[in-house]
Parts: structure tokens; C-alpha cells; sequence
């Protein structure tokens, strides 16, 4: 299919596209990984978003079903500079271009995606509508000036589970070529779901604890009532797509468990939820930072670590009023972990669990389990 595509800059573009057609709009993002394609346009939090891929080569090792973090592809649709129409892996079970048509998504391919990634990275994060149905600018301008801009969608609300679950798989073991089944230390967190990755609970069952996930929608009184009778140990705030500062029932709902001194960790998402609940108001990025290569230094033990990212908002520097900045971006030096001084709370804003990426800051998990476990820090924080 031919496809077109207009940003908001003005530029209009023609491409080819495999998938499905229609005419989408959305924000548009680049992502500097190298590999882990599947991981990454199954993560929940590019919903509302087109991804540009910066490697050029795009879908050799095809689709499987273990590598899907989480059921269906989120992302409004990929561009490609070059789409591999076959795949070479003994894993494979369709090639990404069949994985992404029976999901009725789009592939916009042979386009410069270089190009591409260096506008966004001079004009910032844009806006975008792509079409195999609309061949012209004027038309495709409209339609873009009329969509919702990703501030005005309750992105969180499309991609949270409708029901409550338990999760018990753990992390992939390489040697059966299945995912583990963990041993449990009789320690449960509540994971509040703002579109969870599936290895970030693989990570969490790893270390032993029980896992329940629960719907972004959940009240705060029944994780309260959980914490004070026991039944859970701390709260597990996931990451998630779309703009902090407008989820005002969430931003409510941590603040109560804030008062209530129950442990949680956050990521992404859940890390600038937390800022905003404390009283520090999440800012947008020019470009974000989508990608498996982003140095981060952990400024408690004064090593780097190569981390997995995917988020365009940030927390503010005078957050250091409250909190101990933990780790910063080598990149750009924003704060990329925050552990609040009066509260048993920590968040970082990257991936820890790498899916896809590097596995060097698996060990948060662990720091988790150990607050969990401190009841002293639980239960009398002054």
C-alpha cells in the first residue's frame, strides 16, 4: 500500500506501508535500540504513539509468543527504514509484518527514518497522521488539527486491566527455554496496573513475591485495608503510557497511600506519579527517551549502568527537597531515580527489568523485597 504522512511541522511525506489501513493519528517518537522490537511495541506505554525505529534494519528474527510484553501491540503504528519480509530465528512464529497485520496495525516502511529522528530530536516530540486512504496535505492537515492531542486521552484507562489477577511466572530461563517458576518467601505487593510490561512482574516473582495485580481504578482504602491486615507488604506503581500531571484520580489515590505509610516502588510512570502525589509537578521532555542504551549513574555506589527507557515526561530538580536523588541520565544529567527521605518509597524512571535491554539494574527488585521486609521502616516511619 502506498501510505501518506503529515506532521505538524508542516512536512508531508509518501512511504510504503504494510498492515493495516485506515488513517491514524498520534504522537510521534523515535527508539534507539538496537533489538527487542516485539518487546517494545507491545509495551503498553507507547499507546497513543508511533514509533520511529532508528536501526534500519527492522524484523529478522520475527515474532514469537514468549517475547509479547503484554497481549497485543499498544503503539499507533511503526516506521521502518528497511522491513525484513522474512524472518531467521529457530523461535520465530510469523514474520513481524504478518504479527503486526493480524493485530491491524500499520508498518510505515522504506521512508528515511533517519531523517526523521533528526527532526524530532530539532523540533521535539510531533504530532503526526498517516493514511492509505488520504493522498493530500490539506486534507491530512485537517484531520490532524482536529485530532486529540495525547494530554486530552485517558490512555492509562485503554491499556489497565479490566479485572484483578495473580501473577506467578518469573523471570525466562534460558536452559528449559521457558519462563521459571520462582519460590515464594510468603511476601505479597499489589501492583497497581497503569499498563505493566509482563517482565516487570516476572522480576517482582523472581525475588520471591506473591504478585496481585490490580486495575488503575482500584481504591486506595482496599490497598489500605490489605496493608493493615497484612494480606499485602507495599504497593508496586508500574509504568504506563500518556501525561502525568492530567491523571488526577491516580495522582489522588497515591497520596493516600502515601499518608498511610505503605511501601511502594515506582517505575516510569508510576515514579512520576509519585512526584506529582508528593507535590511536585512532572514536566515534558523535548524528545524523550526511548531506547536500551542510556547510561545511567548510580550516584549511591558510583557505578553506570546501561538501562532500558521509554518515557517523555520527568521529574523536577527541586524535588531534592524531599527526596535523595539516586540515579541520573549520563545523556541529558535529568533525575532518573528518586528515594523519598520521610517514607519508605523509592522510584526510578528507566526499566529495570530490561525487556528489552540490559539486565545491570535488576538488582532494585531486590532493594524492594528488603524494604518489604524491614518492618521497622514499615511500620514506624517518623
Amino acid at each position: 500500500m502506498k501510505a501518506y504522512i503529515y506532521l505538524e511541522n508542516g512536512v508531508f511525506l509518501q512511504a510504503k506501508a504494510s498492515g493495516k489501513g485506515g488513517t491514524i493519528s498520534g504522537e510521534m517518537v523515535f527508539n534507539t535500540s538496537m533489538s527487542g522490537y516485539q518487546e517494545i511495541i507491545t509495551d503498553p506505554s507507547y499507546a497513543g504513539q508511533f514509533i520511529v525505529f532508528t536501526a534500519p534494519e527492522i524484523g529478522i528474527v520475527g515474532c514469537n509468543n514468549d517475547d509479547m510484553e503484554s497481549f497485543k501491540i499498544h503503539a499507533c503504528g511503526l516506521f521502518v527504514r528497511r522491513l525484513n519480509e522474512f524472518s531467521s530465528n529457530y523461535r520465530s512464529k510469523s514474520t513481524l509484518s504478518e504479527f503486526v497485520s493480524a493485530q491491524n496495525k500499520i508498518i510505515i516502511h522504506d521512508i528515511n527514518t533517519r531523517a526523521l529522528t533528526k527532526m524530532i530530536r530539532e523540533k521535539g516530540v510531533l504530532r503526526a497522521v498517516i493514511s492509505t486512504q488520504i493522498s493530500t496535505k490539506s486534507e491530512l492537515a485537517k484531520v490532524l488539527e482536529n485530532s486529540a492531542r495525547i494530554e486530552e486521552i485517558d490512555l492509562v484507562e485503554q491499556v489497565t486491566t479490566k479485572m484483578q489477577y495473580s501473577h506467578d511466572s518469573g523471570i525466562w530461563d534460558f536452559e528449559s527455554n521457558s519462563y521459571s517458576n520462582p519460590v515464594k518467601i510468603g511476601k505479597k505487593v499489589a501492583v497497581i496496573d497503569y499498563g505493566v510490561k509482563r517482565n516487570i512482574l516476572n522480576e517482582l516473582s523472581s525475588v520471591g513475591l506473591d504478585v496481585e495485580v490490580y486495575p488503575s481504578s482500584v481504591q486506595a482504602s482496599v490497598l489500605i485495608d490489605a496493608f493493615n491486615t497484612g494480606n499485602i507488604q507495599g504497593v508496586f506503581l508500574s509504568n504506563g503510557p500518556g501525561d502525568p500531571r492530567t491523571l488526577k484520580d491516580e495522582i489522588e489515590q497515591i497520596k493516600k497511600l502515601i499518608e498511610a505509610k505503605v511501601p511502594m516502588f515506582g517505575i516510569c510512570l508510576g515514579h512520576q506519579l509519585l512526584s506529582n502525589a508528593f507535590g511536585y509537578e512532572t514536566y515534558k521532555l523535548k524528545f524523550g527517551q526511548h531506547g536500551s542504551n542510556h547510561p545511567v549513574q548510580n550516584l549511591q555506589t558510583n557505578t553506570v549502568e546501561i538501562t532500558s527507557q521509554n518515557h517523555n515526561y520527568n521529574v523536577p530538580e527541586f524535588i531534592a527537597e524531599i527526596a535523595t536523588i539516586t540515579h541520573r541520565n549520563l545523556f541529558d544529567g535529568t533525575i532518573e531515580g528518586v528515594r523519598y527521605k520521610d517514607a519508605p518509597i523509592f522510584s526510578v524512571q528507566y526499566h529495570p527489568e530490561s525487556s528489552a535491554g540490559p539486565h545491570e539494574s535488576e538488582y532494585l527488585f531486590k532493594e524492594f523485597l528488603e524494604i518489604l521486609s524491614d518492618k521497622t521502616q514499615n511500620q514506624n516511619v517518623e
